[in-house]
């Protein structure tokens, strides 16, 4: 990817959900949610604390996550749809 985050930003690609329910049903767009889960596409170094010290990042690379509805901002690169995130936007990773 030619893109890097930077500082404590990460760059995430959404998964997107079941094109069916459980019981077999096909569920149309216009009523499927945005996935609040994604993969780590892309991580930054980290920021600073004030006396120049790295803060280490807790989520890495290939990570899959959980976010909030309506976290991140939304960029286009190489025609594909993608969030950069904050630590704060991140809710966990699933392991």
């Amino acid at each position: 990817m030619p893109f890097t985050p930077l500082h404590g930003r990460w760059l995430v690609r959404r998964i997107e959900g079941d094109e069916t329910t459980k019981g077999g049903l096909i569920i149309q767009d216009a009523a499927k949610e945005t996935p609040h889960e994604g993969e780590v596409v892309s991580v930054g170094a980290g920021g600073r604390r004030e006396n120049g010290e790295r803060i280490l990042m807790d989520v890495k690379s290939d990570d899959r996550i959980l976010f909030g509805k309506s976290s991140g901002s939304e960029i286009e690169l190489d025609g594909e749809t993608l969030l950069i995130m904050k630590e704060s936007d991140i809710l966990g990773v699933i392991a």
